[in-house]
């Protein structure tokens, strides 16, 4: 699928491209992220620009911090990489005031190179990138917060959710060979090809403040959050006559078996404004981490270390996606719906088993869907370029889980049971003003609410987040 790059590389230091090569590769040598800087050409190019990039190694980051109000929420994470939940969780309680990051963009810092081939317009890419929280100095990391909640019931826990950031030093660690005729190819640690398009289709560009599936990785992992990002993945991807897309992942899992693989497919085209892509993704032995409960806590093996121990639910998943967006004039209109099946895994994990971050599943439920959960999720969203330099977005997110309880709670359609059906909505709506090419000031708030046995165990159903906000790239 056509991409841009996060930042342009300095043409000086490339000059075996042309102008037009050189931008045909950036197109397809990193995946789109959200809300990037509009791409530099010549007569942009300054010389404060040319600093950031030497012999096609370009230095590159996001900056994003802001103040968040939530009506019901948790105390502030300074590990999670969104600091705050967001959207209604579990444990949202009480008024929370205080500094979140990443409320738009991910905060991060990376390198990426690009080096032109003497095979025509063949290049070698890589990249680096670590995720960080602004507003704590800390690498992010959403396992960390969940093992700081162990054995803490709801009402006394701070933000902590599950997520494919688990303080690792690289989020993003891949190279690999790029082309304007024959697409690209890299291998390593990599956003896959539907969180590409989630970034893509989303009104508000994978958000973490003003949006659901930018908040919860689950969608664009189809599935599990932790299948956002992916590591010893090869992926594909390319667009052919500036109209057709096609993309191909396949995650291997080091050994002999299907447990912890994953195989994504993307077809799509563009054409006239309008740009629509289906999705397969196929996960087995998924993971699905939580805190220890505090029966877990007290059942704790002295094997076992308090800080790097979690919960894991393990499911095999499979989901298809139809997402779409139409341009007309100053308008951007998109639309997008994704099928998800959890059913129990083909190969069970035992405990013990070492998840991503070095983080260790005490305890593991192989049994959670003996009868298959089916989540259909569903948004809506128009972008409006006012001016320029300000946009507003509105957006709409749902979703709808079956009841795949079993005995008494079968067909459940309360909040008796977490496997009831139920339902999740999500408004936002929010202002992004670009003071200059690198900084810009936003302002939002997203509802969200659940019913029935999405609401299980919630101390509160609904939650607003005001949330303001200055972001600087580099």
């Amino acid at each position: 699928m056509k991409a841009t790059s996060l930042l342009p590389l300095s043409r000086n230091s490339l000059r075996p491209l042309t102008w037009a090569a050189l931008a045909a590769l950036s197109a397809v040598a990193a995946p789109a992220l959200a809300q990037t800087l509009p791409p530099v050409t010549p007569a942009t190019q300054s010389a404060e620009d040319l600093g950031l990039t030497w012999h096609g190694i370009t230095i590159y980051g996001i900056i994003d911090v802001g103040l968040q109000y939530e009506t019901h929420g948790a105390p502030f994470s300074d590990y999670h990489p969104a600091g705050s939940a967001n959207i209604v969780q579990k444990n949202s309680r009480q008024s929370v005031f205080g500094a979140t990051p990443s409320n738009l963009s991910q905060s991060r810092v990376g390198i990426q190179a690009l080096e032109p081939l003497n095979m025509g317009d063949w290049a070698f890419v890589g990249k680096l990138e670590t995720f960080f929280n602004p507003q704590s100095g800390n690498i992010s990391d959403a396992q960390k917060s969940l093992a700081l909640n162990n054995g803490k019931p709801a009402d006394e826990q701070s933000t902590n959710l599950n997520s494919s950031v688990a303080g690792q030093a690289f989020q993003t660690s891949y190279v690999g060979f790029a082309s304007k005729t024959f697409g690209t190819l890299t291998f390593g640690r990599q956003l896959t090809l539907l969180g590409d398009g989630i970034n893509k289709y989303d009104p508000n560009y994978g958000s973490q403040a003003f949006s659901l599936i930018g908040m919860s990785g689950t969608y664009a992992g189809g599935g599990d959050t932790e299948d956002k990002r992916l590591d010893s993945s090869l992926k594909y991807n390319g667009t052919f006559g500036n109209i057709v897309h096609l993309g191909l992942l396949y995650k291997f899992n080091g050994s002999n078996g299907a447990a912890n693989t994953v195989t994504q497919a993307q077809l799509g085209a563009e054409f006239a404004g309008f740009s629509v892509d289906g999705y397969y993704t196929k996960a087995k032995s998924a993971i699905s981490e939580s805190a220890l409960s505090v029966a877990q806590f007290g059942e704790l093996p002295t094997t076992y270390s308090v800080t790097n121990s979690l919960s894991g639910t393990i499911s095999d998943n499979t989901s298809y996606s139809l997402l779409a967006l139409y341009k007309l004039d100053v308008f951007k209109f998109f639309v997008g719906f994704e099928n998800i099946k959890y059913q129990n895994p083909s190969q069970p994990l035992p405990a013990g088993f070492v998840d991503i971050g070095g983080y260790v599943l005490a305890f593991v439920n192989n049994d959670a869907y003996t009868k298959p959960k089916i989540v259909n999720l569903y948004w809506a969203g128009v972008r409006y370029t006012v001016i320029p330099n300000l946009d507003l977005t509105a957006a709409y997110y749902g979703y709808h889980q079956n009841s795949y309880a079993t005995g008494a709670d079968a067909g459940c359609t309360t909040n008796i049971s977490g496997s009831c059906s139920g339902n999740f909505d999500a408004y936002s709506f929010n202002a992004d003003y670009q003071f200059t090419r690198r900084f810009d000031a936003y302002a939002g708030a997203m509802y969200s609410g659940v019913k029935n046995g999405v609401s299980e165990g919630y101390i509160k159903t609904t939650n607003i987040n005001p949330t303001i906000g200055v972001r600087f790239k580099f």
